[in-house]
C-alpha cells in the first residue's frame, strides 16, 4: 500500500464521534492551519451489485452512526455510464465506522419524473441544527438544464422537505437571467453544489460551464450568497475560480478565518487529471492560483497499477482517477476522504465510492 502525504486544512464543522455522541459547538484545533497529513487508503466505502455508486457524502447523526448519500443508477440501463443523469437516484448507506462496512439503507431521493430527472451528485451538512442535503437535478436527459435543489430535515431517516426558501419542489439554483452574471450563458445550467457557512453568510459554490471564445467550454466555480440557510440564494457576479485553471468536484469547508476546497484537478494544472487541487481563499470569493496546490493522486498512485489493471473502466482509465471529493470531519479535523473512481476490480459492481483515513503527521 502507497501513502501520498498532503497538506489539508482544519474543516469548520465539529463533531463528537461516540456510541452516543451529540452535535457540538464547532471548534477548530489551533494548530493545524500548517500541519501536514497523510492519506491512507482504506478500501471500498459504498458499492452495489448490479449498480454503479458514485461520489458518496459522509455525515453523523446524533447517535454517532456514519451515513453516506450516494449517486447510483442501474448497470443495465445505460451501457455507456449516461445513467448518472438519465437514470440515477441518490442511495443512502449507514455503517458504526466512517471506514465502514456500509450497509445500504434505501433510496433517500428517487428519480421522479421528466422535469426532476436524475438526482445526482449529492452533499450533506449539518448546519444550524439542521441537515442539509444538496443535489443536482435535469429535464428530460438535457444537460443544458441542469439545477441545484437543497432538502433539509431534522433527522437522517429521509424526512427530507425542500428547503423554504426554494421553490416547490426543492430548486434552490438555477441558471441567471441576468446578463452581468459570470455564468448567464452557461452551457450546462449549474450543477455539483457544496455548502459553507462563513462569516454568517450561507455560501453555495456550484459549477458552470461557460463558452470559451474559439470554441468548447470552461469549467469553472461560482458561489451564491443567502443570509438564511434555506436561502433565497443569489449567485454573485464574478466566477470565484481563476481563467485557464479547470476544475470540478469542488467540495468547500472553512478554517482559521478562510475558505477553502477540494477538486478534482480536472485540467491536470498540477499533475495529472485523476488526482485532485487543494484551494485557499481568504474571503470566499476568490480563489488565487498561488494558493493552490496539489490535494490527492488518482488510486493507482495508492494501490499499484497491477492491483487495478485486471479490473473494468467503466469511467476514464485503469488508473483510477478519483473524482466528487468529500470529507467527513470528527472533533474539528479533516478524518476521513470519500472520493468515486470509475475502475472496478469485482465483477457485477460499477463504479464505486472508496475511503481514505487522514492522519496528522
Amino acid at each position: 500500500m502507497n501513502i501520498h502525504k498532503f497538506a489539508i486544512i482544519a474543516l469548520l464543522i465539529s463533531l463528537n464521534f461516540s456510541c452516543k455522541s451529540k452535535i457540538i459547538t464547532p471548534k477548530t484545533p489551533q494548530n493545524t492551519y500548517s500541519n501536514k497529513m497523510k492519506l491512507e487508503y482504506i478500501g471500498v466505502a459504498a458499492e452495489h451489485k448490479g449498480m454503479h455508486v458514485w461520489g458518496s457524502s459522509p455525515v453523523i447523526d446524533k447517535e454517532g452512526k456514519v451515513h453516506l448519500f450516494a449517486a447510483q443508477w442501474s448497470m443495465d440501463t445505460q451501457k455507456d455510464f449516461s445513467g448518472w443523469f438519465k437514470d440515477c437516484e441518490i442511495g443512502h448507506y449507514v455503517s458504526d465506522s466512517p471506514e465502514g462496512p456500509f450497509k445500504y439503507v434505501g433510496v433517500a431521493v428517487a428519480d421522479k419524473d421528466g422535469l426532476f430527472n436524475s438526482p445526482h451528485n449529492p452533499t450533506v451538512n449539518y448546519i444550524d441544527g439542521k441537515y442539509v442535503l444538496n443535489f443536482i437535478v435535469n429535464e428530460n436527459n438535457k444537460l443544458k438544464t441542469q439545477r441545484i435543489v437543497m432538502y433539509v430535515a431534522d433527522d437522517l431517516n429521509d424526512t427530507w422537505k425542500p428547503a423554504k426558501g426554494a421553490e416547490a419542489d426543492g430548486t434552490i439554483l438555477r441558471k441567471p437571467k441576468d446578463s452581468t452574471i459570470w455564468n448567464y450563458k452557461a452551457i450546462l445550467g449549474v450543477s455539483n453544489p457544496s455548502l459553507i457557512k462563513f462569516k454568517g453568510k450561507y455560501m453555495l459554490y456550484h459549477k458552470s460551464v461557460i463558452p470559451r471564445e474559439k470554441r468548447g467550454g470552461a469549467y469553472t466555480y461560482g458561489v451564491a450568497v443567502a443570509d438564511k440557510l434555506e436561502g433565497p440564494y443569489v449567485i454573485q457576479p464574478k466566477k470565484v475560480t481563476p481563467p485557464n485553471m479547470a476544475l470540478e468536484d469542488a467540495f468547500a469547508y472553512t478554517a482559521n478565518d478562510s475558505v477553502f476546497m477540494i477538486s478534482r484537478d480536472f485540467g491536470s494544472t498540477f499533475g495529472n487529471s485523476g488526482g485532485g487541487i487543494l484551494w485557499r481563499s481568504a474571503d470566499g470569493f476568490i480563489f488565487p492560483k498561488e494558493n493552490a496546490k496539489r490535494g490527492y493522486e488518482d488510486l493507482a498512485h495508492y494501490l499499484g497499477k497491477e492491483t487495478l489493471e485486471k479490473g473494468t473502466a467503466y469511467r476514464g482509465k485503469k488508473d483510477g482517477h478519483l473524482e466528487r471529493a468529500q470529507v467527513l470531519i470528527i472533533n474539528g479535523v479533516p478524518a476521513y476522504l470519500y472520493l468515486a473512481t470509475g475502475v472496478q476490480v469485482k465483477e457485477g459492481f460499477g463504479s464505486s465510492s472508496h475511503v481514505f483515513k487522514i492522519n496528522f503527521k
